[in-house]
């Protein structure tokens, strides 16, 4: 019974898409309309070099390597015609195909008493899952006649393609969440954060702010410098003159002579 539902399922994609000609095709019906036992001495087993030692991973968007290994023990050679398969869901009452996987038609022919290897590739693209991988090979011996041998039939996962932090669309994804939570901190900083600390005074005291103000300290030019009478000792001012002279009488613009002070006892004349 399940030679007879792979043999029907291979048929329907081989019609789908179109793999052998029209007389080609008929020879298959008229073999599973009449299913002939597979009674030759001939052995099929798949096996998956990529998969891991924990069972076989279906990774999506990845193509799966599935490799057959054929023993012809019959006294003529038989020859591969096509390698199909699907993938069945066995978590309802009743078995439910999910997914038909693509038949691959081939021309290889196996000596009596030889054995030979055919590569089936097929990728998946399905929600991750548990699904039953079903592989069957249709052979052809010297007669025309096809026989159905199941290859493969076990549980395998359906996973995801594993994500690297160098993919271009994680980093650009880091890069939005990571502005926008710098910007949510900037807001809350400025908003409540800031407020709760003392904001520090502009400027400082007088002398601080003379010197701020004067940039330190600055060359005077003598010829700007006026001196004032009157100290203890001659007093200088700086300062460009910023005042208009016309209206000054002369007298007043004349500098007092300084008058020197004698210190001290006077000299006495010692008479002889």
């Amino acid at each position: 019974m399940v030679s007879w539902k792979l043999s029907t399922l291979l048929l329907l994609s081989l019609r789908a898409l179109n793999v052998f000609a029209d007389v080609q095709v008929e020879e298959v019906e008229e073999a599973v309309e009449e299913p002939q036992t597979p009674n030759l001495k001939v052995s099929v087993s798949a096996s998956f070099p990529q998969s891991e030692i924990f069972g076989v991973k279906l990774i999506n968007g990845h193509a799966t390597q599935a490799v057959l290994s054929i023993q012809n023990d019959e006294p003529e050679p038989v020859a591969v015609a096509i390698v199909g398969g699907s993938l069945v869901q066995d978590a309802g009452p009743t078995p439910q195909i999910l997914r038909n996987l693509t038949a691959v038609r081939y021309s290889v022919e196996i000596p009596a008493g030889e054995a030979e290897t055919v590569t089936y590739s097929f990728s998946t693209e399905m929600h991750p899952q548990d699904v039953r991988l079903q592989l069957i090979a249709v052979l052809k011996d010297s007669k025309d006649a096809f026989y159905t041998i199941a290859a493969y039939n076990e549980t395998v996962s359906v996973v995801e393609a594993p994500t690297s932090i160098f993919d271009p669309q994680i980093i650009f994804l880091y890069l939005v969440l990571f502005g926008a939570f710098a910007g949510t901190v900037y807001f809350i900083y400025n908003t409540w954060i800031s407020t709760l600390f003392p904001q520090k005074k502009r400027g400082g005291k007088g002398g601080e702010r003379a010197k701020k103000s004067s940039g330190g300290s600055k060359k005077v030019d003598p010829s700007d410098q006026t001196a004032v009478a009157g100290a203890d000792g001659p007093a200088v001012t700086s300062g460009a003159k910023t005042y208009d002279e016309s209206w000054i009488p002369a007298q007043h613009l004349q500098r007092p002579e300084a008058r020197r002070v004698r210190s001290g006892t006077p000299k006495t004349k010692v008479k002889s």
